[in-house]
């Protein structure tokens, strides 16, 4: 995903999907309400040891939250491309450096 233009690397961030309200949605039609609520779910789910490093991605999410809500824009695809591909990874909607593998 690296070597990808940039319109190309935004659509597949935008088309990743995020389980939430029961459902696989794709972020770009996340709201700030669904970026909250990620960002506490992963919060609750940070602890000692392992779990410590779910903590960076909460702030993350709770980044997007603010971030939306600030910008007053109705969901994630309505953001700044710039702000998406930085954001991206680190939200783990693709994985830090391009790649599972």
């Amino acid at each position: 995903m690296t070597n990808a233009d940039p319109p190309t690397r935004l659509r597949e961030i935008l088309s990743q999907t995020v389980f939430i309200r029961g459902a696989n949605v794709p972020f770009g039609e996340l709201t700030a309400a669904d970026a909250r609520a990620r960002a506490d779910e992963l919060r609750a789910a940070t602890g000692w040891g392992p779990t410590a490093r779910v903590a960076p991605v909460a702030l993350a999410w709770a980044e997007l939250a603010r971030t939306l809500e600030q910008t007053a824009v109705p969901a994630v695809g309505d953001l700044d491309e710039e702000l998406l591909v930085k954001l991206a990874p680190r939200l783990w909607i693709v994985p830090p450096g391009g790649s599972i593998l």
